[in-house]
């Protein structure tokens, strides 16, 4: 009989490996548990420590006291509409400049990869930025949000390779059916590159929505254009700065009524990532799909 017989050491394999997985997944887990209990622990008795995955004295308030703020909701708008804007216009630009230079037959593919490549290393620094963003007419506009970073130097370097894996009988098939660039670009390249760009599109909408210096910066000046992650930032500063009050007072102020840096973080951390953690599941699927490159016979 050709039975697969297990020895002990395979035993001691597997057995090693569950501890590794679980090791891991306890290590990835317990943050994100840990601050969803804070954030629904009383915030004074979260200054006491000792809160693992469960609330020690459940409560809504701090998520109250965040969403009771009414400049929030715009905010948040505003937020989720940079985000898409942004994930579908850089999307576009980065793949179509990621085309370009991924072609042999480009001459200037290379000067161009390399100038962009120079911008992942050096940049000119936050007052010559402001001084072009002002130039350009972006100071308290919201296209601030999409144009500085419409490509991506990273980005373009991940889509360049994808593209050049891809095999050239599929662009030469398509051209000698009499399709142009721009078509061969839509209708060939950028549904092969699906995974890429799911990636990338991932990217691009975790910064976006996490971001809130370039608001700080560039769009302070107009408070219809404030993003979710700047008012909480602020509403954090506030806590911290009364906090303080408190803690130079003696602690007389301190009520349970009376919210903690600590507390309003941990609600804080839970509001901007449970988007995030919503909106995964739908890319995941492109992370772990592959794609069949020899499909064309040569």
């Amino acid at each position: 009989m050709n039975k697969l017989t297990r020895t002990k050491s395979d035993t001691v394999f597997d057995i090693v490996n569950y501890a590794l997985i679980i090791i891991i997944m306890v290590m990835i887990i317990y943050p994100f548990l840990n601050t969803l209990a804070i954030s629904f622990n009383d915030p004074i008795d979260s200054i006491r420590g000792g809160i693992h995955i469960l609330p020690r004295q459940f409560t809504t308030y701090n998520y109250k006291v965040i969403l009771s703020n009414s400049q929030i909701y715009h905010a948040f708008m505003i937020s989720v509409l940079r985000t898409v804007i942004a994930v579908v216009l850089q999307l576009f630009a980065t793949a179509m400049l990621a085309y370009t230079v991924s072609r042999k037959e480009y001459v200037l593919r290379k000067f161009i990869t390399v100038v962009f490549l120079m911008t992942m290393y050096f940049n000119g620094g936050i007052i010559p930025t402001y001084f072009v963003i002002k130039k350009m007419g972006l100071i308290n506009n919201f296209w601030v949000y999409i144009i500085p970073g419409l490509v991506s130097a990273f980005n373009l370097i991940v889509l360049k390779s994808f593209m050049e894996r891809i095999s050239d009988s599929f662009v030469e098939s398509a051209r000698i059916d009499g399709m142009n660039e721009f078509g061969i670009f839509i209708k060939i390249m950028i549904p092969l590159c699906k995974p890429a760009l799911a990636t990338i599109a991932l990217f691009i909408g975790v910064f976006q929505w996490n971001s809130w210096f370039d608001t700080f910066i560039f769009a302070s000046g107009e408070p219809k254009l404030s993003t979710l992650q700047f008012e909480l930032m602020k509403i954090l500063s506030s806590t911290m700065d009364s906090g303080s009050s408190a803690a130079a007072m003696g602690g007389q102020s301190a009520s349970s009524s009376t919210v903690t840096p600590i507390a309003v973080r941990g609600a804080i951390t839970i509001i901007t990532t449970v988007p995030v953690l919503c909106l995964y599941p739908f890319l995941q699927k492109y992370f772990i799909s592959g794609l069949t490159l020899g499909g064309v016979k040569g």
